[in-house]
């Protein structure tokens, strides 16, 4: 990047819609070279803190806040950001934009999901909410915690608007610790981040049943021939998918407890039911929600998922190890090539 680049940067006015853990962090790691961002935050209380005492004690306690994050529960004290990215939880994301009082130029969806209710991606949902804008869409293996302690961190950044929107954005989002690559294929890009939730549930769920490593080897290995059949089936690029945000964010997503739905997945695992861990979750195990709705998408276009299927079942009240049983039922097959 030059010097006129990251002065022209500075001009772009940037902010962050919603102050969970992941969207703290992506405030915190743009906020490290003294640039001012403001967060959106639900809770007035959040608002007060951020902004007095500089940190987020119910969502990401352990990182102290630069002073040049500022916090505001107003969505028209957006009106004036240049750059967005939306942080909230999928099956919220077209309710916040929605209230947003001018579309910003550049929207970046930083959320993993599809819309429980319509079935689509968040970049159709931003599409529609924010028509003006060049959508992007930002995924990849990140721990929230990580990211704002400044541990290096690469992602895949799909640009709507194109190699201009990726100029825009990648010299305002880059950091030394935080590295985007740029692609165009939005669809991709979501596809990645929504199955491999489910998918992460599901070693979870192996974890907590005690199956061992070979286990969730294998369940990593055979969710991503998931994955890539249904991007193939929805026009993702099988590229994108082996990428960051699709083969990258699996591997991290399903080997770490700091994982949400790793960790929903284990303790369903462990014999509690799902509609209790839901209803106990102060954060959102987003893979719970994307389950029932990738499940009819798949078996409208005739894509086999029998794990996620599998996950699915369990989350609907089945008895885990009875599913397991099913699962390690099918009938044997090739490895590749399947379809039904």
């Amino acid at each position: 990047m030059t010097l006129r680049q990251a002065q022209g940067d500075r001009g772009q006015r940037i902010g962050v819609l919603g102050a969970g853990a992941w969207g703290t962090a992506l405030a915190q790691m743009l906020g490290s070279d003294g640039r001012e961002v403001l967060v959106w935050a639900l809770e007035p209380d959040l608002v007060e803190e951020i902004n007095r005492h500089h940190r987020n004690s119910l969502y990401l306690p352990s990182t102290s806040l630069n002073p040049a994050i500022r916090a505001t529960g107003d969505l028209g004290d957006f009106s004036a950001i240049d750059i967005v990215l939306a942080v909230t939880p999928a099956q919220h994301l077209a309710r916040v934009l929605a209230g947003l009082t001018r579309q910003p130029r550049d929207l970046v969806l930083c959320s993993k999901g599809i819309d429980a209710g319509t079935g689509q991606l968040m970049n159709e949902v931003a599409a529609t909410a924010c028509p003006r804008s060049d959508i992007a869409v930002l995924s990849g293996p990140t721990f929230a915690h990580e990211v704002a302690a400044g541990l290096p961190t690469a992602v895949t950044l799909a640009c709507g608007g194109g190699q201009a929107q990726w100029q825009r954005l990648s010299s305002a989002i880059a950091r030394p610790f935080f590295r985007p690559y740029y692609s165009d294929d939005l669809t991709g890009a979501e596809i990645g981040g929504s199955v491999k939730n489910v998918l992460a549930i599901g070693c979870g769920l192996v974890d907590g049943l005690g199956l061992g490593q070979n286990a969730r080897a294998a369940l990593i290995a055979r969710g991503y021939a998931e994955m890539l059949r249904f991007g193939e089936a929805m026009g993702a690029r099988s590229e994108t998918l082996a990428g960051l945000c699709g083969l990258g964010d699996l591997v991290l997503t399903c080997s770490s407890t700091s994982s949400r739905n790793f960790s929903l997945g284990k303790a369903l695992g462990e014999g509690k039911s799902a509609s209790e861990l839901m209803a106990d979750r102060r954060t959102v195990a987003e893979g719970a929600h994307t389950a029932p709705v990738l499940m009819r998408m798949a078996e409208a276009k005739g894509v086999a998922m029998p794990i996620v299927a599998a996950v699915n079942a369990i989350l609907g009240g089945a008895q885990p190890a009875s599913v397991v049983v099913q699962l390690l039922g099918r009938p044997l097959r090739a490895e590749q090539g399947e379809t039904a």
